[in-house]
């Protein structure tokens, strides 16, 4: 994961979670002169993640552990991983990509498979950011270990609000489940298990309007009823926000297709609106995220990039052949 010296290869795979490390090991058994940019260590969400049950042949396992047997296969086949931030990918007249990076590297392929996830929401309240290290978290296995012993607040009704919720319980004493309505989005498998545990309480049809703190931390969550538009206030010692994830697709310069959140648009190819740029995992329009569908969408990125390659390589040859037919006739 050092300073490459390249700067020119068959694809650029913008990522490192689970779509960015399949894309690159397809890529590399593929042949393919293939560069993994990331920006910290490959893994992506899996380094955040304590256990993984949902990935088939893998009954649990910890998401550190997935990530670096998922990195090593990468790299068994070739890949070139280094450790940076890209901020802009574009296309330059000649069809060709551009990649620039945080640490003012330029990189260049005619392909690009994007898999740069997205990046979690924000409630947008006063004290939010304030507080942001000192008891607010988007993390609950990078940060649950701080709070043993608290009160705490989990902010959101999907799958990742529940589960992390549960995995809070094996350190705090109380875990409040915060929601905006009265019945939850997570899995029915997710929410079985939190309404089984002793140690959480849902609280229903509730906003944070703003949180509170000392200077040690967060101490209480101002909230809004969303149906009588009471008043109230929340004594709590951390607050893990799970609202969503906004798409990482602000990289690419240009026009795509997308949806409302922003979202990328494909093809049953994973190619985007733009030729040559390819998108799989969390920041394409799907059903759902999972680690199967974000290893399965760079599957068959990787492979259509092949045959994007060698298309494209028959087109501009084209030419020369049909001028070598005239002269020999």
């Amino acid at each position: 994961m050092g300073e490459s010296v390249q700067t020119t290869y068959d694809v650029i795979i913008v990522g490192g979670g689970p779509a960015g490390l399949c894309a690159a090991l397809y890529s590399g058994r593929g042949m393919l002169n293939a560069l993994l940019i990331e920006r910290g260590l490959p893994g992506g969400e899996l380094l955040n993640t304590d256990l993984i049950e949902d990935y088939i042949g893998f009954e649990s396992v910890k998401g550190p552990e997935l990530a670096r047997l998922m990195t090593e296969h990468a790299k068994k086949f070739g890949a070139e991983v280094v450790m940076d931030t890209v901020e802009a990918i574009e296309q330059r007249p000649n069809g060709e990509f551009l990649v620039t990076t945080q640490l003012g590297k330029e990189y260049h392929a005619p392909a690009v498979i994007l898999t740069a996830g997205g990046t979690p929401r924000k409630l947008g309240v006063p004290g939010e950011q304030e507080y942001a290290g000192r008891g607010v978290s988007y993390c609950a296995v990078c940060d649950g270990a701080f709070f043993k012993g608290e009160v705490l607040a989990v902010i959101g009704g999907g799958d990742a609000a529940v589960e992390e919720a549960d995995y809070l319980t094996r350190y705090a004493e109380k875990v409040y489940i915060i929601h905006r309505r009265n019945e939850l989005r997570a899995s029915q498998i997710l929410q079985d298990r939190a309404f089984k545990n002793p140690k959480i309480e849902f609280i229903w049809n509730k906003v944070v309007e703003e949180v509170e703190g000392e200077p040690r931390g967060v101490t209480r969550l101002k909230l809004n009823d969303t149906v009588s538009g009471e008043h109230s206030t929340l004594t709590v010692g951390g607050v893990f926000i799970f609202i969503g994830f906004t798409p990482n697709s602000g990289l690419i310069k240009g026009h795509f297709a997308h949806d409302a959140s922003g979202y990328i648009v494909t093809d049953n190819h994973m190619m985007t609106s733009i030729p040559g740029l390819f998108a799989a995992g969390d920041l394409r329009v799907q059903l759902t995220r999972q680690i199967t569908t974000a290893v399965g969408d760079a599957t068959t990125a990787a492979i259509a990039v092949e045959k994007y390659l060698t298309d494209r390589a028959h087109q501009k040859a084209a030419p020369a052949d049909e001028r070598e037919a005239v002269a020999s006739s």
